[in-house]
């Protein structure tokens, strides 16, 4: 089990932050270069080689999925940074990368990826986007229908996942959802259906010890949390601390957007940066 701390700041998550702002600035630069100019290039091919393309499934409900207003450095491809898009074609990662809801935006994936790829050189990132704004954890089970979306939460993600695998290697799964259970007969259930949760995703991707990286709900200073959303964010810490190769991120001193539900983009790409250090001490163990 690992925690991440807002104070536990590394060298690396330094030097990882550095490069984050670096990308931002060449993407910039890149001026009017869209995702299709991009993807003609070698740096946005998917490699011959699966394993140097690492495969990180995106899951959860909307913070996950991404609320935060794009920007220009929010639609500059990412050399090696790819997203499995909804016609099942691979395509650089720009935000949004869900489609779950008109409203998709910024998220996490990007920062994590620009620190992943500062420490692992060489290798490509495809992320499988598969988060539902506003879905429960009882619609992340096989055959629950979320009329939202539209869509089997968990069976898309197992689906998309199963056709990313065809080409690379299966890394981990970032994980953030809960505010949709903070209410009375779900919250007392958590932690049982987030246990049960990442052992099946496991064993139905056939990984026994795939890691798996649990965020934080938002800690607002607009909205207080009350004893349900305490009791989900306990049980995310009791099934993190029981569950080998997990890891519990914090999101303390992150901010909102005005709705004081969903981070704003600077603090989705700082929480990525966050997901990534918790990721890194997984793997250092």
């Amino acid at each position: 089990m690992t925690t991440i701390n807002a104070t536990s700041t590394s060298k690396a998550e330094v030097r990882a932050t550095l490069r984050n702002l670096a990308a931002g600035l060449l993407g910039l630069l890149a001026g009017g270069m869209s995702a299709s100019d991009a993807s003609s290039d070698a740096d946005f091919a998917v490699p011959a080689d699966a394993g140097a393309f690492h495969i990180f499934l995106l899951a959860g409900q909307s913070n996950m999925a991404g609320r935060g207003e794009v920007g220009p450095q929010d639609t500059a491809p990412i050399p090696r940074v790819l997203a499995l898009g909804k016609d099942g074609a691979w395509q650089p990662a720009v935000d949004p990368i869900h489609w779950d809801k008109s409203v998709a935006g910024v998220g996490l994936a990007r920062s994590f990826a620009v620190a992943y790829l500062g420490e692992h050189p060489g290798v490509t990132i495809g992320f499988v986007p598969a988060a539902c704004g506003g879905s429960p954890i009882a619609t992340w089970t096989p055959g629950a229908y979320f009329d939202q979306t539209d869509s089997h939460p968990y069976d898309d993600a197992i689906r998309r996942t199963r056709v990313a695998l065809e080409r690379g290697t299966l890394k981990g799964i970032l994980w953030h959802q809960g505010e949709s259970d903070c209410h009375p007969g779900l919250s007392e259930v958590y932690a049982i259906a987030l246990a049960e949760l990442i052992a099946r995703f496991r064993r139905e991707l056939g990984v026994s010890d795939l890691p798996f990286v649990v965020g934080q709900l938002g800690r607002f200073e607009g909205a207080p949390w009350g004893e349900h959303t305490l009791r989900v964010d306990e049980a995310m810490r009791t099934v993190v601390a029981s569950t080998p190769r997990s890891a519990f991120v914090s999101s303390e001193e992150l901010t909102s957007k005005p709705d004081n539900i969903h981070f704003n983009s600077d603090s989705l790409r700082e929480f990525g940066r966050r997901y990534y250090a918790a990721f890194r001490k997984m793997e250092q163990k």
